[in-house]
């Protein structure tokens, strides 16, 4: 089985299996059939794809209902900390963090459910992050929580005084005053 509970309700850990031999590797990032055998019917609608520099750090970032987004992430190029953070509030993981290491090196995928705040800061030189979603983005339904809320005491595995962060995402409220959306 290609996927790996976290322990939290919906959040996945996606394992592809890869092929390699002296040409190098093949692997299905994403097969509808294998999530399905799952129980995970998902139908995606949008790819997105940021690159970006050592010490980027974007998030933590989610879409509100109706839009709201499931997920999944996987790196391209280079290595991240992925971040999510439970934001609803009848789940017993809610206002919990969850953080692993993506790369294309161990082309690992998080499965975001909606629901989840996310975010990621680059570890590598460079990276390249992909993801699907479900649900088209809609500007008027953002939604985020700042990177450093006291709250969340995210460990986002760089030096955040050298984190390159968004005037936007310093912007975003302390995830203690987030309305109930989820």
């Amino acid at each position: 089985m290609p996927f790996v509970q976290t322990g939290f309700a919906g959040l996945l850990i996606f394992e592809p299996a890869v092929f390699e031999d002296s040409r190098g590797y093949f692997f299905e990032s994403y097969n509808e059939n294998v999530f399905r055998e799952a129980d995970i019917d998902i139908r995606f609608v949008q790819d997105n794809q940021a690159r970006s520099s050592y010490g980027v750090l974007r998030g933590m970032h989610y879409q509100r209902p109706p839009y709201a987004q499931t997920k999944l992430v996987r790196v391209l190029e280079g290595a991240i900390w992925d971040v999510v953070a439970d934001l609803r509030r009848s789940s017993p993981t809610f206002g919990q963090v969850y953080g692993l290491e993506l790369s294309a090196e161990n082309k690992k995928q998080l499965l975001v459910p909606a629901g989840f705040a996310h975010g990621y800061a680059v570890l590598s030189p460079t990276a390249e992050v992909f993801y699907k979603c479900d649900h088209f983005y809609q500007k008027a339904s953002e939604g985020g929580i700042r990177y450093d809320d006291p709250d969340l005491q995210i460990d986002w595995k760089i030096d955040l005084s050298r984190a390159v962060i968004s005037e936007k995402d310093l912007q975003l409220p302390a995830f203690r005053g987030l309305p109930e959306e989820f």
